[in-house]
């Protein structure tokens, strides 16, 4: 067994460095599986995350049992691809933007940094949206609802919003380990929440909901392709759900114990985690169009149709903390390290985050009225695409190219003589193949050639971006022998595996 060794950058003066980017000291590593499992479980249980699964049972005309396979194949796919950006992070304790320094360069870095942060920002007003919806039922009850609208939003439902928006500023400004724990209660309690609802539903639709799940979607779809297309589109379209999550894992994998624990996380959060979270998401969603004669797809609405007042509270109550942990994990935490390494030395995490809240302000204001207008799943598909070349890049960079071995020290020296430096600080052949595999992902989602493809732009532009990638660099590529004494003392992982 390898003993700790905490990794150290030299030059902490550099323009690169500030203290959220560097390696996580020892003492701070103590996720487990649990906190990775809490995770995934409140990515998938948050209102955006239900509600396009749920959208997918209705939108390609197949029987439930067929989308939910989907579903699970998805998170086994997402558990692999996870497993491969979570473990740079696992083993040098460093974010997503200092890790792709490898590969495009100290100044290119910034590139899938700044995108990444953008799409982040995005997710993160979305969700704020959907996480002010369970406020919303809230005060509803004891204030009642207002007619005026602005923006196709209520009075109460801005004052929701806000409320909301407030109350992230304040987790996120208290730090890791108060998210950590939030996400370790919010977890299982939405768990707790979403199988009693799902009772209520299945009870109240009585014996007849389990026979008609095989036909029940299929009579109330307008999709016409095969139910191979279906299928295929439903897997695409969770795997780019998850894809911002997928490209930026190493920003959690940083504080995990070990990758034993990483990967035991990534496994009981996704491919299991999915296998029961889509039979809930099923027998609720049927149950929705038997009892009200249309499908209900956000949660919030179901409850609203509910006759009970304290399900009511409490599943309001407890959707809105599984959205608003995603949100912190997901959506405000990377943002906050990308846009602190744009400029580490005037951006910290804090100031990140609130650029930010800030900006996520107004796009979740503008949710309902203009945004949600392109579709749930089309948003869904267009997000994973503009990023997807950066995760093929990456793991190819990092395990043929670079043979799982980085030099900590070059990854924070911005001088010219830096092993990461490049060309003035950028790896044009890996700008080359983000843009090649950028236009490939973006017409895949934009415009399937066949629907087969549909939901597949984030799966095709990883692959195309690697495999430039590959081509371009493959005789940069590192041999082990050639690491000298000093870089073998930083490439020790933090935490023994064994």
């Amino acid at each position: 067994m390898q003993t700790d060794h905490q990794l150290t950058v030299k030059d902490t003066s550099s323009r690169l460095c500030n203290e959220d980017l560097i390696p996580t000291l020892s003492a701070k590593r103590n996720w487990g599986w649990f906190e990775i499992f809490n995770v995934w479980s409140n990515d998938v249980q948050s209102l955006f995350g239900y509600t396009l699964a749920a959208s997918l049972f209705l939108s390609y005309g197949l029987s439930g049992w067929w989308v939910m396979a989907a579903i699970m194949l998805a998170g086994a796919i997402v558990m692999w691809m996870v497993n491969l950006t979570g473990r740079p992070g696992v083993k040098y304790g460093i974010p997503f933007p200092v890790v792709i320094r490898a590969s495009m360069g100290i100044n290119g870095a910034n590139l899938p940094a700044i995108l990444r942060a953008i799409i982040g920002i995005f997710w993160y007003g979305v969700q704020t949206y959907f996480a002010s919806t369970a406020v919303v039922i809230l005060l509803t009850l004891y204030m009642g609802e207002s007619s005026t609208t602005f923006l196709e939003l209520s009075a109460t439902a801005w004052l929701a919003f806000v409320i909301v928006w407030v109350f992230q500023i304040m987790l996120f400004w208290a730090g890791i380990e108060p998210i950590k724990h939030f996400l370790n209660w919010a977890g299982p309690l939405v768990y707790l929440v979403m199988i009693i609802l799902m009772g209520v539903v299945w009870y109240s639709a009585g014996s007849e909901l389990i026979p008609a799940i095989s036909t029940i979607f299929s009579d109330n779809s307008s999709y016409t392709g095969s139910k191979f297309d279906g299928f295929t589109a439903i897997v695409g379209t969770m795997i780019a759900y998850f894809a911002a999550v997928v490209i930026n894992f190493g920003d959690f994998a940083r504080f995990v114990k070990s990758e034993k624990q990483m990967r035991l996380g990534n496994l009981i959060g996704l491919p299991f985690n999915m296998v029961f979270f889509s039979f809930i998401a099923l027998i609720i969603t049927a149950g929705t169009l038997v009892l009200f004669g249309e499908p209900l797809t956000n949660p919030s609405d179901i409850v609203k149709r509910v006759d009970a007042v304290p399900l009511t509270i409490v599943s309001a109550l407890t959707f809105f903390a599984a959205t608003v942990g995603i949100n912190m994990v997901a959506n405000f935490i990377p943002p906050a390290y990308d846009l602190a390494n744009l400029f580490p030395k005037h951006i910290s995490f804090r100031r990140g985050g609130l650029i930010t809240a800030v900006i996520a302000f107004f796009v979740g204001g503008l949710w309902l009225s203009v945004i949600s207008q392109v579709g749930v799943v089309g948003f869904v598909n267009i997000i994973g695409a503009i990023i997807a070349p950066f995760f093929g890049i990456l793991v190819v960079d990092y395990y043929l190219i670079k043979k799982q071995q980085l030099d900590i020290q070059s990854l924070f020296d911005a001088s010219p003589a830096g092993k990461y430096y490049y060309q003035n600080g950028w790896n044009i052949r890996g700008v080359i193949a983000f843009a090649v595999a950028a236009v490939v992902s973006l017409m895949v989602a934009l415009t399937p050639s066949s629907a087969a493809l549909e939901g597949f732009g984030f799966i095709l532009g990883s692959a195309v971006g690697g495999a430039v990638y590959w081509v371009l660099m493959r005789k940069q590529a590192t041999p082990i022998a050639e690491l000298d004494e000093s870089n073998q003392q930083t490439v020790v992982e933090l935490n023994p595996t064994s």
